[in-house]
């Protein structure tokens, strides 16, 4: 439904006339609706009514006002709408590509992209890169370190850029998405002298779902930033468990945060150094010689506040089943922004 919108708002502003539409079969909401069955154009005094299909569905267009001029913009507007996927193909590579990602591009005009630079049943993901400065510079980088003639990089935004890498089945340099980022974000630090942040997506079967794996992408560096991940390179893989509470309804995250949790639990929440010390040791795998070692910090100390931890929730985060608990609870925590 997205792009019908864009379409139906840039002929608004363009030919600066109201204009909505709705689902031929479905619910219109916010919209005036004919209540009587037509062929073409009909009006009810107020409003000219006409029919048009985009990408094989129904729709009926609705404009303000009635008369002359009004019925010749009905006539004409199907055939502008239905014919606007045929212009996908007056855009460049990197625009077009733009499109897919962003999913406002038909299945058909994915499928002209995909045979038109010989892309038709390959496999794919997609990286999105913060680039903090020299966009240009690094959207060359990428290119020259593509490793594939089929990989295009496009420019997203003023701080990020996305990179779409084909896979070959002869090519086994990388054991992995996660693996190539890592290379990838290695060899901007070593020519430009950034840092960037590279989110990783889904590995998918053909370009028509590349867009999916862009959002995970996206995804992936929100997450890292509301949960302040360490690293450069962050997989959607990471945040699964984020994802899946992030689909919950929020008043329902309350109640379980306030069913599960109590005064001494949620005082814990505030504590950021006890907070940063629990998570490190769930990102250390339980592991408490790695925790010392990462955090700077002498073994007692962290057993000490393990310990404290474990007073103030009733949870030892040293046993696999209350460390998953703990994790859920700091998860909801996060996502609520408390």
């Amino acid at each position: 439904m997205k792009e019908i919108e864009k379409i139906v708002r840039e002929l608004s502003e363009k030919l600066q006339i109201s204009l909505a539409f709705y689902p031929e079969n479905g619910r219109a909401s916010g919209v005036p609706v004919c209540d009587k069955q037509f062929e073409g154009i009909t009006d009810d005094g107020s409003y000219t009514y006409f029919r048009f299909s985009f990408k094989n569905a129904g729709y009926i267009g609705v404009l303000v006002g009635v008369g002359k001029e009004a019925f010749a913009l009905a006539t004409l507007l199907p055939a502008y709408i239905e014919s606007s996927v045929d212009r996908e193909a007056e855009l460049s590579k990197t625009e077009y590509l733009k499109r897919i990602l962003l999913g406002e591009c038909s299945t058909l005009g994915v499928y002209k992209y995909a045979t038109k630079f010989s892309v038709r049943g390959a496999a794919c993901f997609a990286l999105v890169l913060r680039v903090p400065k020299m966009m240009t510079e690094t959207l060359a980088v990428i290119e020259q370190y593509g490793g594939n003639t089929l990989d295009t990089a496009v420019q997203m935004s003023e701080e990020t850029c996305a990179l779409v890498k084909f896979l070959d089945r002869s090519e086994n340099e990388y054991q992995s998405s996660v693996d190539y980022a890592e290379f990838l974000a290695q060899s901007l630090k070593e020519e430009l002298g950034i840092d960037v942040a590279v989110g990783v997506g889904s590995t998918v079967h053909e370009l028509k779902d590349v867009s999916q794996s862009y959002a995970r992408a996206e995804n992936a560096l929100r997450y890292a930033d509301v949960f302040e991940a360490k690293g450069n390179v962050h997989s959607y893989r990471e945040f699964i468990l984020v994802k899946m509470l992030e689909d919950v309804p929020e008043n329902k995250l309350t109640e379980y945060l306030t069913d599960l949790t109590d005064e001494s639990f949620r005082e814990l929440f505030e504590d950021e150094e006890m907070l940063s010390t629990a998570e490190e040791f769930l990102r250390s795998s339980l592991n408490v010689s790695e925790t010392s070692r990462n955090l700077y910090m002498h073994r007692n100390t962290l057993l000490y506040r393990l310990d404290k931890i474990e007073k103030a929730t009733g949870l030892n985060i040293r046993s696999f089943s209350d460390a998953v608990s703990f994790r859920v609870m700091t998860v909801i925590h996060r996502l609520l922004g408390k």
